[in-house]
């Protein structure tokens, strides 16, 4: 009966850390710029819903999306999913 109980709370907790953990709420356009190399870019910021302000950098007429400014690092093609990481 126990392993059941443990199991069951596991579980329960288990769910509860995946439906509250931050999202996207918000993606605002910051600014344009160019990189040290020449390269356009453009930033955004990030609202998530835990509170947190994150910045994504698009780079390559907004093809690549990566999580910091004027970051190449943790990138992504599309815009949502850079701001997922970025809110993790």
């Amino acid at each position: 009966m126990n392993i059941i109980k443990v199991a069951a709370t596991t579980a329960l907790i288990a769910c509860t850390s995946v439906a509250f953990a931050a999202k996207p709420t918000s993606i605002t356009f910051a600014s344009e710029g160019k990189s040290a190399d020449g390269q356009d870019y453009a930033t955004y910021i990030v609202k998530c819903s835990n509170g947190q302000e994150q910045t994504l950098t698009a780079w390559d007429s907004r093809k690549r999306w990566c999580v910091g400014e004027q970051s190449e690092d943790n990138c992504d093609r599309k815009q949502i999913n850079a701001a997922k990481a970025a809110c993790k």
